[in-house]
């Protein structure tokens, strides 16, 4: 009943457009890829098709900073953390398929755990040779992390830049700790040389396409489950909690419980956007843990617009598409640059591109209301004046205790 009653009702006509445009890329991008040939203007390269899956992945980890940003008032300069360990999920899972096709030929430890001379596999490594368990893991790994944190942080009403502090701290701790060797997770060269998922070789140009194809198609499903639960009672609460905590909390709601909820779903489709990064890139190490990869999530938001459905996303391929094109072009400016765009947005953009689409769509609205002409009086037919005559006259009602006089 409560999930038939979630998925009730009309999504906005922007979100239905951005589904349509992500379900006809999960189709198009493959078909050009694979049955368009090479000569083609058409066609679209291999690598062009693991790039636009890494800014989709990219999408969905600014999509959920969004949810907590925008609609909770909850700014993580942490949230590169789940994305890490969400990654890190699923490269474990990789890391186990290798099996004995590794350099040094082992069946169960991989190459890295056999150069640092391990002579068995860690017990947190048992169960990802299981794709079920290691997609479970994606998910509760950082959601976990999410919870413990935000009980301890919420509960003790943290807020505002301290918050942001300690959710930079603790993307810097996890850094830190992952850079270990003895952490059992690769050190700072991570997890690498992938061979295949669920059978299938990583490096054709067929399950790439799949990777692209399932990558639009979550980051579809994160976009209805965003947008249906930011439209909910539950959404309007966290509106609540942004714009006037203390008055939530005076109305008797608990709004440590629900920026709990809200940082755990977030942490959750962060996870979920890391393990789809890791195949289609083909590795996973500590710098994804690094606290400027957290700022820059904080800058595809901001530059598509917060408090929007549409704008993470937007922000996110444009402010990627930037970075590549910049990288190659002009790779000593893209730091300059960068901070220029953020600078700009924070002073000019407040409210991010679709914000200023959403003010202009508006403005052009009320100009075209105000500029349209009054509607004229309909005109009479012929037989209108005839039936107008045939019909009696209306009798004025009667005053208070007055009768009318009949007419002389």
């Amino acid at each position: 009943m409560m999930t038939k009653r979630f998925f009730e009702g009309g999504l906005d006509r922007r979100i239905q457009l951005l589904l349509v445009v992500l379900v006809a890329a999960a189709v198009v991008v493959p078909v050009l890829n694979l049955a368009v040939p090479p000569t083609s203007s058409f066609h679209i390269p291999t690598h062009a098709v693991a790039l636009m899956g890494k800014y989709l992945c990219y999408a969905m980890l600014a999509l959920s900073l969004d949810l907590v940003w925008g609609y909770c008032g909850i700014l993580s300069l942490g949230h590169g953390a789940f994305f890490a360990l969400g990654g890190y999920a699923m490269g474990m899972y990789l890391m186990r398929q290798i099996g004995p096709r590794g350099v040094y030929g082992h069946p169960v430890l991989p190459d890295f755990m056999v150069f640092l001379n391990w002579k068995e596999l860690p017990w947190y490594w048992y169960g990802f040779d299981q794709f079920w368990f290691a997609a479970l893991m994606v998910m509760v790994a950082p959601g976990l992390l999410a919870f413990a944190f935000g009980w301890l942080a919420f509960r003790s009403r943290v807020t505002g830049v301290y918050l942001s502090i300690i959710t930079q701290a603790m993307t810097y701790a996890l850094l830190l700790a992952f850079f270990r060797n003895d952490m059992g997770f690769g050190g700072n060269n991570g997890l690498t040389d992938f061979k295949d998922i669920l059978g299938f070789s990583l490096q054709a140009p067929a399950t790439r396409a799949a990777l692209f194809s399932a990558t639009a198609l979550v980051l579809a499903l994160a976009v209805i489950v965003t947008a249906r639960l930011v439209s909910s009672k539950y959404g309007k609460l966290m509106v609540a909690v942004r714009d006037a905590e203390s008055r939530t909390r005076f109305l008797g709601w608990r709004p440590e419980n629900i920026k709990l909820i809200a940082f755990t779903i977030s942490a959750v489709m962060a996870g979920i956007a890391g393990a789809l990064y890791v195949p289609q890139v083909g590795i996973i190490n500590p710098s994804e843990f690094a606290p400027a990869n957290s700022i820059e999530i904080v800058i595809w938001t901001a530059v598509g617009g917060r408090g929007t459905i549409m704008g993470p996303v937007i922000g996110a391929i444009a402010v990627n598409w930037a970075k590549s094109w910049f990288t190659a072009a002009l790779p000593e400016v893209w730091l300059f640059a960068l901070g220029a765009l953020f600078v700009a947005v924070t002073l000019f953009l407040p409210k991010g591109l679709v914000g200023v689409w959403e003010q202009w769509s508006a403005a052009r609205k009320a100009r075209t209301k105000r500029a349209s002409p009054t509607v004229p009086p309909e005109k009479t037919t012929a037989t209108e004046p005839a039936a107008s005559a045939a019909r009696p006259a209306p009798v004025a009602a009667p005053l208070m205790g007055v009768e009318p006089k009949p007419a002389e």
